[in-house]
């Protein structure tokens, strides 16, 4: 299973990218559907730029045979999940006593940073044994 956990990550990666172009949310007295890259109409920004840079550096660090990339790892895809987080708290609040639906691309995106993060914890790396005398 830890040998595949690269895989993984990269698949989950992917699927990132993908949930950032399906709705996350639909505020329905407005008529505004809402995705990480479209939020006409709402003061959201685009959530998604956020993602798309960190996921490229994920990807760049998860395929560098360094400790130290891998390390950083870590820190990327902590980041991207508390991006995440904060996209899905921000975006999911009720205003005006009106809650947005959430849709399945806001799932879809908080689980892909979930795995991401998953994977960094086992990276697909050798280490150098310590010659003991």
């Amino acid at each position: 299973m830890m040998k595949y956990m690269k895989w993984i990550g990269v698949l989950a990666g992917v699927l990132l990218v993908i949930s950032c172009f399906t709705p996350w949310i639909i505020i329905e007295s407005q008529k505004i559907v809402v995705s990480g890259v479209d939020a006409t109409g709402t003061n959201y920004g685009k959530p998604a730029y956020l993602h798309f840079v960190l996921t490229a550096f994920f990807l760049v660090f998860t395929f560098t045979q360094k400790i130290w990339a891998k390390r950083v790892n870590l820190l990327i895809t902590a980041i991207n999940l508390a991006w995440a987080a904060r996209n899905y708290f921000v975006l999911t609040t009720c205003a005006a006593g009106e809650c947005p639906v959430s849709q399945i691309g806001l799932w879809l995106m908080m689980i892909a940073s979930l795995l991401m993060l998953i994977s960094s914890f086992f990276p697909d790396i050798e280490l150098p044994r310590e010659k003991r005398f």
